[in-house]
């Protein structure tokens, strides 16, 4: 059987906690990048015990030896983007933050991972403020659900306009574009739509189908993972969103259903 030589294939660093499910965090990110066609690079934040029902346990990982795995990434295959996720203490949001600092990091993708699926918290209080404070100005593109969109703007999300509202809070703070994952909004009940918020003050809907799934466990990563995938092929951040947005949808789609719980998404539904 031959084979095929790529050269030059970009690479995607996903720096995030693991998922011993293998639906969320790290995992995601690895099968996202995959799915892309794109070479997958970790370095992992924490370690978490969780399943579709929960987290049962989370440990952080030593900043140091966070920083050390950014670092060694940087010093031989040269991320073209990074997917920032769960940072569970303030310690590890500043390593992480002087790390991609130091190496000249560039396509920042940070989902602000502050809650499970499944409820539980996977982010100290200081660790948010450390994020808004050290990784929210570094960002390309910030992808906050609505609960953190809610939690770093201080604003009650409920409406479309508190959606705009909320976003233009957080430009503010110095982000790059920032993407409210709309998710159920009172006045948007059957649609799934977010909202791209640019540095320049230009606001679009990024519409998309609500599928009818339970097994939602992942999304955020994937679609931010999925974003950073289209940053490192060189498209600009509302192509990169709207490919990700319908890669997310197709996950969806494919209805895998896994675990007792919230389950996985099939982030290689395009295989045979």
């Amino acid at each position: 059987m031959g084979s095929f030589a790529f050269k030059d294939m970009p690479s995607v660093l996903s720096v995030a906690g693991s998922d011993s499910s293998g639906g969320a965090g790290i995992q995601a990110d690895v099968k996202t990048i995959a799915a892309h066609h794109l070479f997958a690079q970790t370095a992992i934040t924490a370690v978490t015990a969780q399943n579709t029902l929960g987290v049962q346990m989370a440990v952080a990982l030593d900043p140091d030896l966070v920083e050390a795995q950014i670092d060694a990434v940087f010093q031989d295959i040269r991320p073209a983007a990074v997917k920032i996720g769960m940072l569970p203490t303030a310690q590890v949001v500043r390593a992480v933050a002087c790390a991609l600092e130091r190496n000249g990091a560039q396509n920042l993708v940070v989902d602000p991972v502050m809650v499970a699926t499944s409820g539980s918290s996977l982010a100290s209080h200081e660790a948010v403020e450390a994020l808004r404070e050290c990784l929210v100005p570094r960002s390309s593109v910030l992808t906050p659900n609505l609960h953190e969109a809610s939690v770093l703007s201080g604003i009650s999300i409920k409406t479309a306009s508190q959606v705009q509202d909320a976003a233009r809070t957080i430009l503010r703070m110095g982000s790059g574009a920032v993407l409210v994952k709309g998710g159920h909004l009172d006045d948007r009940p059957s649609r799934a739509d977010d909202y791209l918020l640019f540095p320049d003050g230009r606001g679009v809907w990024v519409t998309g189908e609500r599928i009818s799934n339970p097994n939602t466990h992942g999304t955020g990563c994937t679609l931010s993972s999925a974003i950073a995938c289209g940053l490192a092929r060189g498209l600009d951040v509302e192509h990169s969103v709207r490919n990700a947005k319908e890669y997310l949808t197709q996950t969806l789609r494919a209805q895998l259903d896994l675990g007792r719980g919230s389950g996985p998404l099939d982030h290689l539904w395009m295989l045979p």
